[in-house]
């Protein structure tokens, strides 16, 4: 569920900037709507892609994760999943911050069209961020767990010399006992099984 809200997220983000993002002006040049800084507008389109697509990625992990039975490749996805969690938690805050500035640095009385999207860029992302940060956490909380599962100290029974049960009986006592089930030829108690 968390994963459809953070491609949703990223969805918006990309799509309003790529959609009225880009300005023309008097001259027919495209501009960035972002205080006409070109970095502003790829910035918001790059993270917001990526973020779509590895969400995507590890939703796709979430589902194939409980069949893995090879605990490496488990670790593996599991810590791939926190570093990409925290690291975009870290990249949708940069971008935030540098829509806002830029945004704030805009003369939106010449922009006729595309403020709306410019603001629900800015907004979306601020929601990425309320997102994958939590996402981050819970990553972390798999991280640690799986590491807290993993127990060093593990010492195999069969070389424990102090455990209080003999697996076989003593072969000098004369305690054995013959299997169930079986017949010897010595006692022959008359019994034929039928022939078909």
């Amino acid at each position: 569920m968390v994963s459809f809200l953070l491609q949703i997220f990223a969805l918006i983000v990309f799509s309003c900037i790529l959609t009225d993002g880009y300005v023309g002006g008097n001259t027919g040049q495209l501009y960035c709507i972002f205080n006409h800084n070109i970095d502003a507008c790829r910035y918001g389109i790059g993270i917001g892609v990526i973020a779509f697509f590895g969400a995507l990625i590890f939703l796709g992990l979430d589902v194939y994760l409980p069949m893995l039975s090879n605990v490496q490749t488990r670790k593996h996805i599991v810590l791939s999943d926190f570093g990409f969690a925290g690291l975009w938690s870290f990249l949708w805050f940069v971008g935030f911050c540098f829509l806002a500035n830029q945004w704030s640095l805009t003369d939106t009385a010449k922009i006729s069209v595309g403020q709306d999207n410019a603001r629900a860029a800015i907004a979306f992302n601020f929601f990425s961020i309320l997102s994958w940060v939590p996402l981050a956490i819970l990553a972390f909380k798999r991280v640690k767990m799986g590491a807290e599962d993993f127990n060093t100290s593990y010492v195999d029974p069969s070389l424990d010399t102090a455990s209080p049960y003999s697996s076989y009986p003593d072969a000098v006592t004369d305690n054995y006992q013959r299997p169930p089930f079986t017949q010897s030829a010595e006692t022959d108690d008359g019994y034929k099984p039928p022939a078909y």
